[in-house]
Parts: structure tokens; sequence; C-alpha cells
């Protein structure tokens, strides 16, 4: 990561709109604040990696930052993808152990990071704090296994029928639209292999989808919904 330095006016902002300060008291936003140092990580370039000793807690501020494991063969399978506002491996908070997996930059990103020892002391002082990490973890749980029972539940078209319909309005008119980041990074998130992915949008041209790069239309989405 680049220069570390204290978040700016913008910065500021977002974090306060972030899922881990939105709903802290003001003392305890303050404390975090206080803690908080930003930094430019360029495309590709690691965040931390999978078994190294668990010292800090970052925050997404801008961009997007793909989690994976790999297998023994170096086999990369995602785990999550992480954008502005999200707090990546809140679990870091509690086991204080080391990173369960290896976090990449999938684009250039700003990353706030917080020394984990001191958010540690603040929780301890700050039951709001405590609350908020713990919700967190939660929700990040909740994910996991909503993710899991998706891969099991459903197929490679279904997967990315069900998230493209997130981007399409309930009154059931066509909808146009640019994916937030490029097909292989979808393709992670959606546990699917890239030649899967584009099998499904090939099929998924019968229910009214027309994929052109990143640009999507979807002339029927109660057909898509159908699928």
């Amino acid at each position: 990561m680049n220069r570390l330095m204290k978040p700016g006016a913008r910065e500021r902002e977002t974090l306060l709109n972030s899922g881990l300060l939105s709903a802290l008291g003001v003392e305890s936003v303050t404390g975090m604040m206080e803690i908080a140092v930003i930094g430019n990580l360029p495309a590709r370039q690691m965040l931390f990696r999978e078994g190294e000793p668990a010292d800090t807690l970052h925050c997404v501020l801008s961009g997007y930052v793909r989690v994976y494991k790999l297998d023994p063969d170096g086999r990369e399978a995602d785990v999550e993808l992480y954008g502005p506002g999200d707090l990546i491996g809140a679990s870091v908070v509690l086991d204080g152990g080391r990173y369960a997996a290896t976090a990449q930059a999938a684009e250039p990103s700003l990353i706030a990071r917080f020394d984990l020892k001191r958010v540690r002391e603040l929780a301890s002082r700050r039951p709001d704090l405590a609350v908020v990490l713990a919700t967190a973890l939660s929700a990040q749980l909740s994910k996991a296994f909503a993710s899991l029972a998706d891969d099991r539940l459903h197929t490679a078209p279904q997967r990315v029928a069900r998230y493209l319909l997130t981007y399409c309005p309930q009154d059931g008119k066509a909808a146009s639209f640019r994916l937030p980041y490029q097909k292989s990074l979808l393709a992670g998130k959606l546990g699917l292999a890239p030649e899967a992915l584009s099998r499904a949008f090939s099929l998924l041209r019968n229910h009214g989808v027309n994929v052109r790069g990143r640009l999507v239309h979807i002339g029927d989405p109660e057909a898509l919904r159908r699928v």
C-alpha cells in the first residue's frame, strides 16, 4: 500500500456513512477517526495474505477488493468481493489470530486501516462499537450461509438471473445498467468459472437479457424471474 495518511474531508464522509461508523455514537466515531489512516492500493496489489498475522481492520472507501482462498495446487476460490463502505473480514476482531484468506485489490482502491489492538481497546470501553463489530460479523456470516445455499440450490443461469434482478425496478419495466465491475469478478462473486458465466449470459438471451461488455439490458424482468 502506498504512503498512509490521515483521512481528509471526503474520506471522513465516506467512513461516517459506512456500516462500521454510521451506527456509532459521537465518542466512538471520534475514537475510530483518531486511529484511522488511509492509503491507495493499486490494482492487483495484495492487502494481506492468508496466514499472515491479523493486526489491521480494513474498510473499503473506493474501488473493490477481492478476497479468496488458495488450495495446495494454487487454484483460487473467491470468498467475497468488498466495495465502498464494506468492512473486510470482521472476524479478525474476535479471533485475533491470522487472516483466513487473501485480499487483493480488484481495481485501484482507497482503503482505511485501523490498528486492531487499538480497535479492541476502544471496543472494550465503548459498548456501541462492540455491538457494531459483532453485528458486522453476524451479517458477514449470514451472507456466507446465503451464498453457500445459493450455490447448492440454483444453477448458474439462475444465480446470474437473481443477481441481475437486483438492478431491476419492482414495477417490472425494462432496465438498462452497467455492471459495477468486470465479468471475471462477477463470475468469482457468483461462484462461477468465467466460461460458465459466459454460457449463462448466452442462455439468458432467450429471457430478454442482452449483454455488451459491461452494459446490460433486460427487456422483461418478469421473464427473468421465471428462470
